[in-house]
């Protein structure tokens, strides 16, 4: 709603070629309480001033000489970019209304002047052209939170869309947490399933096979030692020995082994890439196994010596050899043992272990022994 206040600061523009007739409008309007008001006997100026000074109303003689008001008119609707004029004309000539009022005039004044008319109708003229401004600047700062709207909604939307994302990764690092929790059990037959609360039952039905299979897993390793009871017999101190190897061996496996299931669960492990991964943890394996078999070796010479064994320095390059090659072949089984299982849909995590375990042992033992047959005299 316009106020009354807002009306008489609008500004006006009086434009006709008689002074007489502007200074007696001027004298109305500002007796009437206007005090924006500026006027021009030059037709040709229009345009500019109000390109200029955006009037409110412009009150616009049609006769005038050089120019009239219908050609200030087109003028001004090159201006105005919705086409609205703020034209009020003044014509004495009746046939002239309804020609103005469809070249774009909103009103008209008849001459001579009727005081109250005037200022009628120029009240009417400004309280329409200023709620149509009012208007259509309500509609820019509509369209403008309309705008914002949208644009929150997209941020709305894209942060909705981030808060998904990110509670999807949380819930997939969740999952591979509990997965990985649970591995250490699984690598010594303890199933996924069982909790604190479970039946004793129902915990020994689900870790005694295990155990069972880990037994003939054992009579292998035994039975290796049994073929080389003879070397044992006639090499007392390799006895000692046996558990460092199987020990150094059975490290160096589990720690292949631990890398390949973390890779698996977290996928990390890219189909192609398992050839890389058991060439690595063999190189692993030949270094670490040196590394430790050279002070193995030093052990074994210091223990044969004093021993006054003949063969010590022969027993510590054994203890070498054998050291070297059961952890290049435990690294290797140590990537190879969960790769196989998991290629024939057996799971990589519950029965790894044992099958690791009895290769580690066979393969450390057997080389320790094999060795000392073939080298030891």
């Amino acid at each position: 709603m316009v106020s009354s206040a807002e009306i008489l600061k609008a500004s006006i523009l009086i434009v006709d070629d008689h002074e007489a007739n502007i200074l007696l409008l001027e004298r109305m309007l500002r007796g009437a309480g206007y005090v924006s008001i500026t006027f021009t006997t030059n037709p040709g100026e229009v345009c500019e001033l109000h390109r200029k000074n955006h009037y409110d109303l412009i009150l616009l003689d049609l006769r005038m000489p050089g120019m009239d008001g219908f050609q200030v008119m087109g003028g001004l609707k090159e201006i105005e970019p919705d086409g609205y004029l703020p034209v009020l004309v003044i014509t004495a000539q009746p046939g002239h209304k309804l020609q103005a009022l469809k070249a774009g005039a909103k009103d008209f004044i008849s001459k001579p002047f009727d005081l109250a008319e005037v200022l009628a109708r120029v009240h009417n003229m400004l309280d329409v052209r200023l709620l149509h401004e009012e208007s259509k600047s309500y509609s820019q700062i509509l369209e403008q939170k309309v705008r914002e709207v949208e644009e929150s909604r997209d941020l709305i939307s894209r942060q909705s869309d981030e808060v998904k994302s990110l509670y999807d990764k949380i819930v997939a690092e969740q999952q591979r947490s509990i997965k990985l929790s649970l591995q250490p059990g699984a690598m010594v037959g303890v199933e996924n399933e069982e909790r604190l609360a479970t039946h004793w039952l129902r915990s020994l039905r689900l870790r005694h096979p295990w155990l069972q299979l880990n037994l003939l897993t054992a009579f292998v390793v035994g039975g290796v030692v049994f073929v080389f009871q003879e070397t044992i017999d006639r090499l007392l101190i390799l006895t000692v020995f046996l558990p460092v190897l199987a020990d150094q061996s059975g490290n160096t496996g589990s720690q292949a082994l631990a890398i390949t299931l973390r890779g698996i669960i977290l996928g990390d492990l890219e189909s192609g890439k398992e050839k890389m991964l058991i060439m690595k943890e063999a190189l692993l394996g030949l270094l670490n196994g040196a590394l430790v078999g050279l002070v193995a070796a030093v052990g074994m010479y210091l223990v044969a010596a004093n021993q006054n064994l003949p063969s010590a320095f022969m027993l510590g390059m054994v203890v070498f050899l054998a050291m070297i090659g059961s952890c290049v072949i435990s690294g290797i089984c140590g990537a190879f043992v969960p790769l196989v299982l998991k290629r024939f849909g057996a799971d990589p995590f519950t029965a790894s272990t044992i099958f690791l375990t009895t290769a580690t042992n066979v393969t450390s033992m057997g080389m320790l022994l094999g060795l000392a047959a073939v080298l030891v005299k």
